[in-house]
């Protein structure tokens, strides 16, 4: 009989409350010993500056709450930006995941103008991935692309595409069941094979097919227990970061307030101990 795996807990903290104090004391009710970093204070990460930083990491050290990644908005851009200005704003990122602690960045593969098909755009995405991916390489950290509808790397192949043109070290996947729903796919069905060597960190959140609205885990199209259930036979023992996106979303990102995302924790407690991983 084999020991049970162990998975971190995680989430996004400004989806509970603007207040970082607000953000972890809810993420430790639900029993949660790391916290993603978007925003603090309603300021994004990239916008925070040292004084912001430094009172941040405080608040984390006095609580004992590790930072599992930066969930930065790099590459939510549109792609006809120059180079230059996200390789800046990842530098940004990468001095608040310095300062907080954590080695993992979030990031994304760019936006296209409506007359432009993802073909059209593909050159200009890998140039951009690849300087971001030159910057993580130098700093020590590591990209980890979320697939998102409407940007380049929203389905399986195109996610796979940019992984394995770039060929860095620096560069992972992130893995999203209702981001891939909301694209028309099936995320285990049509995905899971194709990605999982690429794969090293899970963002839970559900979608049902016919309206595109975002549940918690379990309770969509999003095929959550079978993606937890081949994230534990692969031996996965990293981070499961709750962006639940419960009460409000938008482009940039999504909120639930501390009840929702309450709910959203116990749904996918519910399905790992189904499947006998303990979430710490």
């Amino acid at each position: 009989m084999t020991d049970r795996l162990e998975w971190t807990l995680s989430g996004f903290g400004d989806e509970i409350d603007a207040d970082p104090a607000i953000q972890v004391a809810v993420l430790q009710a639900l029993g949660a010993s790391a916290i993603e970093v978007r925003s603090a204070w309603g300021v994004n990460i990239v916008d925070l500056d040292e004084d912001q930083l430094a009172g941040l990491h405080r608040i984390f050290a006095e609580r004992g709450q590790t930072v599992s990644a930066i969930a930065s908005p790099i590459g939510k851009v549109d792609v006809a930006l120059p180079v230059e200005h996200e390789v800046a704003r990842l530098s940004r990122a990468i001095a608040a995941a310095h300062a907080l602690g954590t080695t993992n960045i979030r990031m994304f593969s760019f936006f296209r103008q409506d007359s432009q098909s993802p073909e059209d755009i593909r050159d200009d995405v890998l140039v951009r991935m690849r300087a971001l991916a030159d910057l993580a390489e130098r700093e020590g950290v590591t990209l980890l692309h979320e697939n998102e509808k409407e940007i380049y790397g929203d389905v399986p192949s195109r996610v796979l595409d940019i992984v394995e043109s770039v060929g860095s070290s620096a560069l992972r996947l992130a893995w999203d069941n209702a981001n891939y729903v909301q694209c028309g796919v099936k995320p285990f069905t049509d995905a899971w094979q194709m990605l999982a060597e690429h794969t090293d960190y899970l963002q839970v959140k559900d979608a049902r097919f016919a309206d595109d609205v975002v549940v918690p885990a379990g309770e969509g199209d999003g095929e959550l227990l079978e993606t937890v259930t081949a994230f534990r036979d692969r031996g996965y023992t990293g981070y499961a970061s709750l962006e639940p996106h419960l009460t409000d979303t938008s482009s940039l990102g999504g909120f639930s307030g501390p009840a929702a995302f309450g709910r959203a924790g116990r749904a996918l407690r519910t399905l790992t101990d189904q499947i006998g991983v303990t979430l710490r």
